[in-house]
């Protein structure tokens, strides 16, 4: 027994010996390796501090672009929409469609080749579901060839248009920054109208300029000489129509100028203003002048009204191609400008709460004034005229729901008011150019992230104090009074026009 103790306490002391000794020899090692670790690390950091990480930057982004970022960059944006709309007549006669329903979709292209210059361009589609009822089956050959049901296998009309599509230069010098572009430029949602449509703000002031055009603008940073916070001044420059004669004019001069004084180009100037915006208040101005605009003579409309109550008292075929025959033709009949102020707000007060942090509120002020030309008559006068507009809303989060918010808008526009808002802002008409009061209220939801999928439900209301509203320029766009056009259509000398609109509108918008 003893010796098998003794035995084992000389395996014992014997492995004891042995684990000292292994552990002493691992330490060592340790210790070199920590040291060795020590020297690379600090090797590491000598390199990373001498690197060129400028010049890192631009090889990879060479290598970026020379792989798979050259290209454009595309968005998607569509509208599924439904328009309760309503049209009460002066006769009491009521216009309506429960289910107007449209598609609308712009895809979105963007690539900037370098860091100052930048294109940009819109594609868009916008079209009341199914075929639109503006046919006869018998207006082509065969009659059905323009049917909706087989638009895309018959080649017809180019129904995807550009909506955008313009260059940017961006030049950041010392002095005074600016920018430069032309093309067919950002001028419909501009502010604020873009808050009921939960978009960016395009360039022009929306109060007085809402409409697609080709032109140029050239904007100047102000503030940066100024020290007054996103100073900036703008110039716009725009053409509406060409005179020019068409393609194929068969007398060799395709293109030309046609030479009528009926028929001139329609050019646009105009500048931008912001004397101050912080990125809560904001001041906007906008003013703008066009010549030749186009519109309808009184001759030619006197002869034409003629012709349509004598179809309307008697509707055969002999007086319905004599009112056709009598359709007024446009004409150049005069100049006009305008301009406007808005003063807004993107949160009200400092530490006021979350409520007044997220509202958003403006109040805006415009005015226009048409100068007849060559004897033509503008709104219906021969005489210099000057109208004017207020315009005022207010959005608030909904509360009920966590990202909702919930928008309310008034304007109300004077007699011979008459802005340049052909970009549509309801189907029942711009209610920016209503001489009368419109009202909306609004609610905008998020669904699927901020903006990636939205619900908007939103009613609007036009009275209308006087007629022409969304008329053009010449005599069609004379004011009556709705009680001077009531004694004008019970005496059978006027039509049947407009008194009230109403738009109940519900929309789901995808957004990526």
């Amino acid at each position: 027994m003893k010796s098998s103790r003794t035995k084992v306490s000389l395996i014992l002391a014997s492995l004891l010996t042995s684990g000292v000794v292994y552990a002493a020899d691992a330490q060592v090692d340790l210790a070199k390796e920590i040291e060795a670790l020590k020297a690379e690390l600090n090797e590491l950091k000598a390199t990373v501090k001498n690197s060129n990480f400028d010049g890192m930057q631009r090889e990879l982004s060479a290598i970026k672009k020379a792989t798979y970022g050259d290209n454009l960059k595309f968005s998607a944006d569509y509208r599924y929409t439904i328009d309760s709309i309503e049209y009460k007549h002066i006769s009491g006669k009521k216009s309506k469609n429960d289910d107007f329903m449209s598609n609308r979709l712009i895809l979105g292209m963007k690539y900037a080749p370098t860091d100052d210059l930048s294109f940009i361009g819109e594609l868009s589609y916008n079209k009341a579901f199914g075929d639109t009822d503006n046919h006869a089956q018998s207006n082509t050959q065969p009659g059905y060839a323009n049917f909706d049901w087989v638009t895309n296998e018959n080649a017809t009309d180019n129904t995807v248009k550009v909506k955008q599509a313009y260059f940017l230069y961006k030049n950041d010098n010392d002095t005074i920054p600016y920018t430069a572009s032309v093309g067919r430029r950002p001028s419909v949602n501009g502010y604020p109208l873009n808050l009921r449509e939960n978009d960016q703000a395009a360039s022009p002031n929306s109060h007085l300029i809402n409409v697609e055009f080709d032109g140029a603008s050239f904007k100047f940073d102000l503030d940066k000489i100024t020290d007054i916070s996103g100073m900036y001044f703008k110039i716009c420059l725009g053409r509406g129509l060409t005179n020019a004669k068409q393609r194929f004019s068969m007398d060799g001069t395709d293109y030309a100028q046609n030479n009528r004084e009926d028929s001139k180009h329609v050019d646009m100037y105009g500048f931008v203003f912001v004397p101050y915006d912080d990125g809560q208040y904001h001041v906007l101005t906008n003013f703008a002048w066009a010549k030749d605009m186009i519109g309808y003579d009184q001759a030619g409309m006197n002869a034409y009204q003629g012709a349509y109550m004598a179809w309307m008292m008697a509707p055969t075929s002999s007086n319905y191609y004599d009112m056709i025959y009598k359709t007024p033709q446009f004409k150049s009949v005069g100049d006009w400008n305008g301009g406007a102020i808005t003063l807004g707000a993107d949160g009200i007060g400092e530490d006021w709460g979350d409520f007044m942090d997220e509202t958003k509120a403006f109040v805006s002020w415009a005015f226009t004034k048409t100068k007849p030309q060559n004897g033509y008559t503008m709104l219906g006068s021969t005489e210099s005229q000057t109208g004017h507009s207020w315009y005022a809303g207010i959005q608030v989060p909904a509360l009920v729901t966590e990202k909702g918010r919930i928008g309310v808008e008034w304007n109300k526009g004077s007699k011979y008011w008459r802005p340049v808002t052909y970009g549509e802002d309801t189907v029942i008409g711009s209610k920016l150019a209503a001489r009368g009061t419109a009202w909306e209220v609004y609610y905008i939801q998020p669904l699927i992230g901020k903006d990636t999928l939205t619900m908007d439900l939103r009613f609007t209301q036009i009275k209308y104090d006087y007629t022409g509203s969304n008329a053009f320029f010449g005599y069609e766009g004379m004011p009556l009074s709705i009680d001077e056009a009531k004694a004008a259509y019970a005496a059978g000398m006027g039509s049947d026009v407009v008194e009230k609109a109403s738009d109940i509108r519900v929309a789901f918008r995808y957004r990526y």
